[in-house]
């Protein structure tokens, strides 16, 4: 609908490889750095701040020559399964009793030709801490250029700063916050949405650009997925520029409830 009503080959707010804003450049650099070095990384944000965008990032590392990526979003899975993954990752097929040892020497092999490894584990804060704790004691065998990221909400430092979880903590190398946006800085990304569809800064109109803006309260996800939607309505309307009708026909959805109870948490915390 957006495409034949604009006259576009893709979609803004919709498209497969979305441009690092500045904040999550500066952490992906770091991220790199202390892969150097053996790293264990904590990436902290709310829900829709921009944490999964920069894990798909590192993800697409995996296509370089000189770098693995092994990603892991189901945290819920067990130790067992989680080393299965990992196996896969680095494509070696042995018994379960061997994984441990085979995975170690598999990471020592990259790292002779080498290579850079990155472990990417989402949803970090859901995992069962003796889980971690494994994973620790497995990674604290793998050679430097290695680098573990946990991605995960605040619970996670909570847990972490436990005194029984110390041996984890101080382990850690980086960590970094992913803060809400300021106005300026999400109105900067919905319009560079539209410069990579061919599309005017115009598409809306001021009204509605800051009525987006106060609705997303700083969040990235959430003022992705009201620019898309309210651009739909537009486009369902037969008419080339948002307003804020537009935008409010989103806001009256039901769900949307709940994305206010989810911005009325990050300002209290």
């Amino acid at each position: 609908m957006i495409k034949s009503t604009f006259g576009i080959t893709k979609e803004p707010f919709n498209r497969s490889e979305p441009e690092l804003l500045s904040q999550q450049k500066e952490i992906l650099k770091l991220i790199k750095i202390h892969s150097q070095h053996g790293g264990f990384s904590v990436i902290i944000g709310n829900a829709g701040v921009g944490k999964s965008v920069l894990r798909e990032h590192i993800e697409k590392l995996d296509k370089e020559r000189d770098t693995v990526v092994a990603s892991f979003s189901q945290t819920m899975h067990s130790y067992i399964n989680i080393l299965k993954q990992l196996a896969e990752s680095f494509k070696i097929d042995v018994p379960v009793k061997s994984l441990e040892k085979e995975l170690i020497h598999t990471a020592y092999r990259h790292i002779k030709d080498r290579k850079v490894l990155y472990t990417l584990i989402d949803e970090a804060h859901l995992m069962d801490i003796t889980v971690l704790r494994k994973l620790r004691l497995l990674f604290d065998r793998f050679p430097k250029k290695h680098n573990l990221v946990l991605f995960g909400q605040r619970d996670l430092l909570y847990y972490l700063s436990m005194n029984v979880n110390e041996d984890i903590k101080s382990r850690i190398t980086y960590s970094e916050n992913i803060f809400p946006l300021n106005d300026e800085n999400l109105e900067q990304y919905m319009m560079r949405e539209l410069d990579a569809v061919g599309l005017g800064h115009h598409t809306y109109d001021t009204a509605s650009v800051e009525l987006i803006l106060r609705s997303a309260q700083g969040n990235l996800r959430l003022c992705r997925n009201l620019s898309y939607s309210s651009l739909i309505e537009a486009c369902r309307a037969g008419k080339r520029t948002v307003t804020t009708t537009h935008v409010n026909n989103v806001l009256v959805q039901p769900h949307w409830r709940s994305h206010e109870e989810l911005i009325k948490q990050q300002v209290k915390s």
